[in-house]
């Protein structure tokens, strides 16, 4: 069988790592593999996805031995670099339907709230310390353009019977976020904002106190499958009768898997700490907030005081490959910069302290998608959260532990299994210059509307190509 060969990272050097990293100094628990393993599940990626599987599956079955093994440091992907917004799949129902269908879409949203709790559970036993806050999720609108976007997934929500969200007045807006630039939109109580760091090295350790093994420092080279598996690093190899691929944007060195994934940067800058400005304009609690543009626009104050601050608008990946320039972006967050001055006027000229980027999973129907690599029955993988994970991860780690060890539940049987399902993107290079046009004319669309403009006919054509018809 045709070996399978793994992109190697490009490890980023401390100062582009995100503010959430370095807040905490994370670096690496545990040794590099050396040598040689024979374990039952090898998991190939140290993220939240990752870590959640291995302990979905230590959960079900206790005897199975597992390794997982992370290129660089836990949490030092995706998992450790996000946004730290903590919210249900509700405002996402009406996408999670269209793939999965509105009974199981209800559920697995249901599932999200439940992986909420289990996070607050976690903190509140002291198990991990991840600053979690659950203030609530702002979801709103800053132009008119804007306006309206949550109205299908909050109707759709209050038809299934949940009561999730509940509507903001432009005061109300203001006296929770210290900002007169949304206007309209949502809350949904039952959510907020996390430590992404913290929480990742917090399901490191817990993941070694349930008997799993972790390497990190270990970036797999290569896989060859076979009844017994073969993965490779550079140092050593684990032969394993299962692997599961949890290596976000890394998959797409997987030709079977890249027709499906799309990468993209997002960047995200930190201020210096500045909490009495932030209590003088009134921003005091810990919610997180998100207006509807279409380079998704994220922000949250942190309990010392900063402000992160998240846009969507960073590099395209060509062919899927990407290096040093995704974990930091040469412009030190411009964009966000520019935005963060737009919603805040009062914080114009605030010190930035950290900027920084990384590559992001996404799949064009933007939910996340989980399945064996064809021919390779003891291969399994789970890729395209879209940048939405942290109340997600825990449930696509149930459906990599059912797959894994063939259980016949719903989760092995749910309908985000399935590749072939999906729709795949456009060939290189046709697939790269499509999204270098599409993302400019998003970033055009978004100048005019965020001044109530409107774009040319030109413009709204080519923003309306984005995969899944989004942003």
């Amino acid at each position: 069988m045709a070996t399978l060969r793994m992109r190697q990272p490009a490890v980023a050097a401390t100062a582009d790592r995100s503010f959430w990293l370095q807040d905490i100094a994370a670096s690496p628990a545990t040794q590099p593999l050396v040598g040689g393993e024979q374990v039952d599940v090898v998991i190939v990626g140290g993220g939240y996805t990752g870590l959640w599987t291995a302990l979905r599956i230590r959960d079900l079955a206790p005897e199975t031995r597992v390794t997982v093994l992370e290129a660089d440091q836990c949490g030092s992907g995706a998992s450790g670099r996000n946004g730290g917004q903590v919210h249900s799949w509700f405002a996402e129902l009406d996408q999670i339907s269209a793939v999965v269908g509105e009974e199981e879409g209800r559920a697995l949203c249901a599932d999200s709230v439940d992986a909420i709790a289990e996070l607050e559970k976690l903190q509140r036993d002291g198990t991990i310390d991840m600053d979690l806050r659950l203030d609530g999720w702002l979801w709103t609108a800053s132009s008119t353009a804007q306006e309206g976007a949550w109205n299908r997934a909050v109707a759709m929500t209050e038809a299934a019977g949940a009561n999730r969200f509940r509507q903001l007045t432009g005061e109300e807006i203001k006296q929770r976020t210290g900002s007169s630039a949304s206007y309209a939109g949502v809350v949904e109580p039952n959510a907020g904002t996390v430590h992404p760091a913290k929480l990742a090295t917090g399901l490191r350790d817990l993941a070694i106190a349930r008997g799993v093994a972790v390497h990190e420092r270990s970036p797999v080279t290569e896989i060859v499958p076979g009844r017994t598996c073969l993965v490779r690093t550079a140092q050593g190899e684990v032969r394993a009768e299962k692997v599961v691929l949890a290596a976000n944007a890394w998959l797409s060195a997987l030709p079977e898997l890249r027709r499906h994934l799309y990468v993209v940067a997002s960047q995200v800058v930190a201020t210096a700490e500045i909490p009495d400005l932030l209590d003088r304009i009134g921003w005091r609690d810990g919610a997180s907030i998100c207006d509807s543009q279409r380079q998704v626009l994220y922000y949250q104050r942190t309990p010392k005081g900063r402000v992160v601050f998240g846009r969507g608008s960073g590099n395209i990946a060509y062919a899927g490959n990407f290096g040093q320039s995704f974990n930091r972006s040469p412009e030190h967050g411009r964009d966000n910069i520019r935005e963060l001055g737009r919603v805040y006027p009062e914080l114009r000229g605030v010190p930035i302290d950290y900027d920084w980027a990384g590559p992001i999973d996404c799949v064009p129907e933007h939910v996340p998608v989980f399945d064996h690599l064809k021919g390779h029955p003891n291969i399994v993988f789970g890729m395209g959260y879209n940048g939405t994970g942290i109340a997600q991860t825990p449930i696509g780690g149930r459906v990599l532990a059912s797959l894994v060890l063939e259980r016949k539940d719903r989760w092995s049987g749910s309908g985000l299994v399935g590749l072939d399902r999906r729709k795949t993107m456009p060939p290189e290079p046709f697939r790269y210059l499509g999204a270098k046009l599409v993302r400019a004319a998003i970033a055009r669309r978004n100048d005019a509307e965020i001044r109530n403009g409107r774009p040319g006919a030109l413009t709204r054509f080519l923003s309306e190509r984005t995969p899944g018809g989004g942003g």
